[in-house]
């Protein structure tokens, strides 16, 4: 697949690629910060399926838009108040197997600009072989455990594997942001960069690797990628799966506490 083939298919991503074969995908909504939803879940994985099959990239840059990576929309929740039916999880599963599968295919260095604040789906970022940050960016799961919710679409895999089981279980339970200088320290992020510097830092990166040879770089993604795929098949459908079933049982809990309260 080649590039022109699908630069322009997604709503959600800006798709650009340099002489050098870098490509960069900056993340957006309607050209601001991207706000996680049905539309990013649906299309994500289908530009990385794409980017995976385009023998023409050498390293991928991933980045958002604005101020922030990631940010979860002000709203209802209708999958933790318990609004979705099986036939909705049945997709939300999919999609959310595809999402990390499909990252995790791409054959290139990954390069993460994390331009401001991930609060929701942050394996997008730390899953990259490179972690950039700027300073103002903080890292945190949101949506999930304080929102009423599983954290099984990885989080429960990638955040105790970074940060060691007592302090990753902390993490995901309590909502904890963890700031781009303590994940610096912490050994999440690789640099730390005034926002201004972070693209180029990521360019400048991303171009000493497009000089070397192709097979070397995509062989050394299989090798430093191959643990975490290992790990992801056994358990990243299992916590979807949980998910889904403690979401499902979340209207009959509501009702019961409503009726309690009487």
């Amino acid at each position: 697949m080649e590039l022109h083939e699908y630069a322009d298919r997604f709503r959600t991503a800006e798709v650009t690629r340099d002489d050098a074969g870098v490509v960069t995908v900056r993340m957006h909504t309607r050209g601001g910060p991207l706000q996680w939803g049905g539309r990013p879940h649906r299309e994500l994985p289908e530009l990385f399926m794409a980017l995976a099959s385009d023998r023409d990239i050498k390293v991928v840059i991933l980045t958002g838009t604005g101020d922030s990576f990631i940010e979860l929309p002000d709203g209802v929740n209708a999958l933790a108040e318990g609004r979705a039916n099986a036939t909705v999880w049945d997709r939300v599963i999919w999609e959310g197997n595809r999402l990390v599968d499909q990252m995790l295919a791409i054959e290139v260095p990954m390069i993460a600009a994390v331009n401001g604040p991930v609060t929701v789906h942050s394996e997008l970022a730390v899953l990259c072989d490179v972690v950039l940050a700027a300073e103002e960016a903080y890292f945190q799961d949101a949506p999930h455990f304080p929102g009423g919710l599983v954290p099984g679409d990885s989080m429960q895999i990638v955040w105790p594997l970074l940060l060691g089981p007592n302090r990753g279980r902390y993490f995901l339970l309590t909502g904890q942001q963890i700031e781009a200088a303590e994940a610096h320290d912490l050994g999440i992020v690789g640099e730390v960069l005034p926002a201004d510097g972070l693209m180029a830092r990521a360019q400048e990166i991303a171009a000493d690797l497009a000089k070397l040879n192709p097979i070397l770089l995509r062989n050394t993604r299989h090798a430093l990628v191959r643990p975490l795929r290992r790990a992801m098949a056994d358990d990243l459908h299992t916590g979807l799966a949980l998910e889904a079933i403690a979401s499902m049982s979340a209207r009959e809990w509501f009702r019961d506490q409503s009726e309690t309260a009487m």
